[in-house]
């Protein structure tokens, strides 16, 4: 009796204590979602007529990557996430192609400097200290 009821309460504790992937801590993850630009340098990006795509970044989990199309060229490098918010962008590769798009160096810079991040509201900020964010991303659905 007393081996059943010890193994209930291992097994009531080990449940209570795991975090689900499904709510709020999915909401804030950075990862496995398409954030599309939404401000940059403090000012508001609308997408160019001349732009096929809009401008956005993706981390993908399984090999820490991370791609980004900026206007024109495309962005591909490694990421490095460490505890409270860190970030840090490492291996930064690009296109290039010969774009007449200011946004594309500041968004590159962005990711150079960026050290740290946050998420609210499916809302994410790349920063460097505690400044205004230097580029501001917003989560969409991909269905």
């Amino acid at each position: 009796m007393k081996t059943k009821i010890l193994f209930i309460i291992i097994i009531s504790t080990t449940i209570m204590n795991c975090k689900s992937v499904s709510g709020k801590d999915h909401d804030n993850a950075i990862t496995e979602k398409y954030w599309k630009l939404t401000s940059l340098d403090g000012n508001d990006i609308k997408m160019e007529d001349t732009q096929k795509r809009e401008i956005f970044i993706t981390l993908n989990t399984k090999e820490n990557r991370f791609t980004s199309f900026a206007g024109c060229n495309t962005i591909n490098g490694e990421y490095i996430l460490e505890e409270g918010n860190r970030i840090k962008f490492t291996k930064i590769i690009s296109t290039r192609m010969f774009c007449n798009n200011t946004d594309e160096s500041k968004l590159l810079e962005a990711i150079n400097l960026t050290d740290n991040y946050t998420i609210k509201n499916n809302i994410l900020s790349l920063n460097l200290g505690k400044r205004t964010p230097l580029a501001v991303f917003k989560a969409v659905s991909m269905n």
